[in-house]
């Protein structure tokens, strides 16, 4: 029986309110207020201006993606629904000034403000275009006409054509990311073409209004001429020799951009790059165990930290130094340790499935940060006091002390981390890695032998995560208990889940998502992780497979979805390719 479809009105309503809702939250929490002085274009457009309209550009989004059948109707109705996306806001104009700018009209004993800090008359203010109480009439007046206009534009992402809408889209979303990181681009900027032309693009930490708009331009031009499946169509039509002469040319053009990379975006963005190529690395480890395997393992932090430990004791210069080993041999010997703490870990949790395995995973995370702050093993790693005195990394004489030099040592860990797994997924122990996570006992009786399977995965993934953790402890040069606690076990596995389980370069993703993202979002201060966290949930509920998730999980979560979507032939488990 087919669903009903719900009447315009309904429409236009639920889409008005949820808009107008998430603009007054927006306020409520002072966002709005907070970044209304950080100016993204001249001196007339404010992060907190975009912010305010954010929800009101939904608003007409949604009800336009419900109408789109009839354009006109779809039209008027997304004009309506920013008028209804206004009355929320309208209404907390009012609230403010009744019970915390001007109480006496109604004789209230108590200021509202007291609780919401933030109803304030700045807000007013913003909410009213600059007119507040001596114009009201005038500022809610455009304060409708702005949101109907905004709802209008969130209609034209769906209702105008793809070419157009593409490149509307394109122009917005680049002007807006590089207004917001202005302080990152005009670093690079400097690096490439010196002071003189930041003073073209940016003043005051805005764009220009002449460089906003030629970024516009090339951005619309850019999203217009971008239709993937003419590209596609003409990539289907060259012939295999030159299509592997092309990928190896972008290949070659990849690598050469990796290498100059930290020397254009100067040190703190290098920095950056050091800790999401040191995630990576780590992550295509755990994404063994659990993106292959299906192993949910929350302690994996404790491989990290057998690696550093390993790293620290056997290099340091200091009381705990037991190898003077240098950066280079003391590698292998990371990646051993972690390798048999897999084996220690995954003997007793042969057994465990889901909830289960993820407990005595945690458990054994913690007791291994306890044991590092124990006195009982201070005399070996230190304690409490850690591990001091790690040299850094030197090869032929170049010492590996900055974040640009560092970078090329995760890029290199990264690269080889990231071919071992592409062989292993490509393998027969992939394929039974893959079969197990899908049903252990329908793998069992195809003749997979889980016990092997399950400690490969383990050993293999832990090996990872010990480099990642050596690498570590060379660039900071002193290691603490403290560093090893359970959120950075939470944030790899994040990293995975967004980026798309089983799925490399989606773990690169989710990489420069979850932990480039965030040293970016620094200048927010205190709101970085609450936009960060919001982000997070409109994400997992738009795109809950990940960003770019593996094959096999995309169609699990989008049976039925996609007519056109062709399962792929299945190979026997154990047979060769």
């Amino acid at each position: 029986m087919e669903e009903k479809p719900r009447p315009t009105w309904q429409i236009i309503l639920r889409s008005g309110i949820l808009g107008g809702g998430i603009a007054a939250y927006l306020c409520l929490v002072g966002l709005v207020e907070a970044f209304s002085e950080r100016f993204l274009i001249g001196s007339f457009l404010t992060l907190g201006e975009v912010m305010l309209v954010t929800g009101i550009l939904i608003a007409g989004l949604l009800t336009a993606r419900e109408l789109k059948d009839n354009k006109i109707l779809a039209t008027g109705s997304s004009l309506l629904s920013g008028v209804v996306s206004s009355l929320p806001l309208i209404l907390l104009i009012f609230i403010t000034m009744l019970f915390v700018l001007r109480p006496e009209i109604l004789g209230a004993t108590y200021n509202l403000r007291d609780m919401f800090v933030n109803l304030s008359p700045e807000l007013v203010e913003i909410l009213t275009l600059g007119q507040g109480l001596d114009n009201l009439a005038l500022g809610i007046l455009l304060l409708i006409l702005l949101s109907a206009l905004m709802s209008l534009l969130g209609a034209a992402f769906v209702l105008l054509p793809r070419r157009w809408s593409l490149g509307l889209i394109s122009g917005i979303a680049w002007v807006l990311v590089i207004g917001i990181f202005s302080d990152t681009v005009s670093q690079i900027v400097r690096q490439v073409a010196g002071q003189g032309m930041i003073r073209v693009i940016f003043v005051n930490e805005a764009l220009t209004p002449q460089a906003a708009v030629i970024i516009f331009a090339i951005a619309f031009v850019t999203g217009f001429f971008s239709v993937h499946t003419r590209i596609q169509t003409r990539w289907e039509g060259i012939p295999q020799t030159q299509q592997s002469r092309t990928r190896m040319i972008l290949l070659l053009a990849a690598f050469g951009f990796l290498l100059v990379l930290p020397w254009v975006v100067g040190l703190f963005l290098s920095q950056a790059l050091f800790t999401v190529g040191l995630f990576v690395m780590m992550c295509l480890g755990l994404n063994i165990v659990v993106g292959y395997a299906g192993l949910l393992d929350l302690g994996y932090v404790a491989f990290f930290a057998f690696g550093a430990y390993t790293m620290g004791i056997l290099t340091t210069t200091g009381s705990l130094g037991r190898g003077g080993l240098n950066f280079w041999m003391a590698i292998p010997f990371c990646i051993l340790v972690g390798v048999v703490w897999g084996l220690i870990l995954g003997f007793p949790v042969l057994r465990l499935r889901g909830d289960y395995l993820a407990i005595v995973t945690l458990g054994f995370g913690e007791i291994i940060r306890i044991l590092a702050l124990s006195d009982w093993l201070a005399p070996f790693e230190g304690g409490a006091q850690g591990v001091l005195h790690i040299p850094y990394p030197n090869f032929l004489g170049i010492i590996f002390d900055s974040p640009q030099y560092m970078y090329y040592v995760v890029i290199a860990g990264g690269l080889i981390a990231a071919f071992v797994t592409i062989r292993l997924r490509e393998s027969r122990l992939g394929r039974q890695w893959m079969a197990m996570r899908e049903d252990e006992d329908v793998a069992e009786a195809m003749g997979i032998n889980l016990v092997q399977t399950k400690l490969l995965a383990f050993a293999i993934g832990a090996s990872f995560g010990a480099l990642a953790g050596g690498v570590w402890a060379a660039r900071l040069g002193n290691i603490f208990p403290h560093s090893f606690n359970l959120l950075i076990s939470i944030n790899a596995l994040a990293v995975i889940i967004i980026g798309g389980m089983g799925s490399i370069p989606g773990v690169i993703i989710g990489a420069l998502v979850l932990v480039g993202m965030p040293e970016l979002l620094r200048e927010f201060t205190e709101y970085r992780y609450l936009m960060y966290g919001i982000l997070l949930i409109i994400m997992m509920l738009v795109r809950p497979e990940g960003l770019l998730p593996e094959a096999t999980r995309r169609r699990e979560l989008h049976t039925g979805e996609d007519e056109n979507f062709e399962p792929v032939s299945q190979q026997p488990v154990g047979s060769d390719r």
